[in-house]
């Protein structure tokens, strides 16, 4: 009997109908979030949209914390049996999650119901695939972007449209520092911010063959030495804090017109301009670059849970569908600043005007097609990501540590992570 109104559910769920047997009850799922704020209030919201046009689907969101809390409290429910249906899944950790087999594969799925995997952009697609399955969907992703007061910009004479280059982005920092009241520029010393400036000074992750560092050299170095001599010379704020609590100091320090120029990610841009709306000016552009542009992308997918019953899994898939799909990527990324990840979305009528009213946001997406870079899709990714991250804050902070000792050290790692 119960495989009988398994299979009848089912059924239903394959005919795309929104009734359920009579008197069966709704098929109730978890979804766990890594957004705070604003940006979590949005998610709410569009959860309940979902809700209250599936009524045979009752989706319960919830914040975990922010993406490597979310992950640690995955693997903590894997070992007890305790998985949400649906979880965001920072950027690298797919490769991690999808070896352990925890990813369900969504490719059966698009197959049937004709979502079309060419509609998302090629850049935002280098975490969803893992051993030729698609195994999560672009959902908050994100690149760095450089902002820059354009009002203060103006009044040193410099051009409003930022700087293009590190020569550049150290003359502005210069002529925008004021002593004791105001620096030029400040940068979390991250290895986000770290890699992009790899990509924009020739380099990649890893060596052609894979077994080595791409950057243990001049290309790994310079970036080092490019923050140590602009801190030493008090034109560049280190802001104070690890991970995510140095961001927000450098974001509140350009709010508050204590720093000029600063790099953080897209998902900021909708609350920074919020936040400097009648205060200043914000302007957006490329990261600057060396050699090219160069941008890593970040932020997270969502994936759906393996080895749920059935109609769960259905019925997880079927809210993954609509959390990715055109009017909701629209709404999320007008809302949030994070990428919109569709084609179809970023070509809508509603997105071009967009556009046009905050150019700010179409800087972001233009660098997406331009800047993008990726980092190798790997199961030891993250631990490699952790570190590169030592390593750079130690050359940075420590004068007694050579970068050459910190290229040494991320190579080494690399051999042994990488084998």
């Amino acid at each position: 009997m119960r495989k009988s109104l398994v299979a009848l559910t089912l059924l239903l769920f394959a005919a795309g109908g929104l009734l359920f047997a009579q008197g069966a009850k709704p098929v109730n799922i978890d979804f766990w979030y890594s957004m705070g704020g604003a940006n979590g209030d949005l998610i709410q919201g569009m959860v309940k949209a979902f809700n209250d046009t599936n009524k045979d689907i009752v989706v319960t969101a919830t914040y975990q914390g922010n993406y490597y809390d979310t992950s640690a409290k995955l693997q903590a429910a894997v070992a007890s049996d305790t998985t949400p249906n649906v979880t965001m899944v920072v950027d690298m950790h797919n490769p991690m999650f999808a070896d352990a087999e925890i990813l369900a594969n969504l490719e059966p799925f698009m197959k049937r119901d004709k979502v079309d995997i060419n509609d998302f952009i090629p850049g935002l697609l280098d975490w969803s695939y893992y051993k030729g399955k698609i195994v999560s969907l672009p959902f908050n992703r994100s690149t760095p972007l450089f902002y820059f007061n354009k009002d203060q910009l103006k009044a040193a004479g410099l051009s409003e449209n930022g700087p293009q280059t590190w020569d550049e982005l150290e003359t502005f920092a210069r002529k925008l520092t004021i002593k004791g009241e105001r620096w030029g520029y400040s940068c979390p010393i991250d290895i986000w911010f770290y890699l992009g400036m790899v990509f924009q000074n020739g380099g990649e992750v890893l060596s052609p063959d894979g077994k080595h560092s791409g950057f243990n050299n001049e290309i790994g170095t310079k970036p080092i030495y490019f923050w140590r001599k602009m801190i030493d010379e008090g034109i560049m704020k280190l802001p104070p804090g690890k991970e995510y609590n140095s961001w927000e100091v450098a974001m509140q320090d350009f709010l508050n017109g204590k720093v000029s120029m600063i790099m953080t990610s897209t998902g900021y841009l909708w609350g920074i301009l919020n936040s400097a709306q009648g205060k200043f000016n914000v302007g957006t552009a490329f990261l600057p670059k060396a050699k090219q542009w160069g941008a890593p992308t970040g932020g997270a997918n969502i994936a759906v849970i393996a080895g749920k019953p059935a109609n769960e899994t259905e019925a997880a898939w079927r809210f993954i569908k609509f959390m990715t799909d055109t009017p909701q990527v629209i709404l999320f990324s007008q809302r949030s600043g994070y990428m919109p990840s569709r084609k179809s979305a970023v070509s809508s009528a509603s997105m071009q005007v967009f556009f046009k009213e905050k150019p700010q946001f179409k800087t972001a997406i233009d660098q997406l097609y331009e800047a993008a870079r990726s980092r190798p899709n790997h199961p030891n990714y993250a631990e490699l990501d952790k570190i590169i991250m030592d390593e750079i804050q130690r050359a940075t902070i420590d004068r007694s540590y050579s970068p050459e000792q910190a290229m040494k050290t991320i190579d080494t790692a690399i051999q042994r992570l990488f084998k």
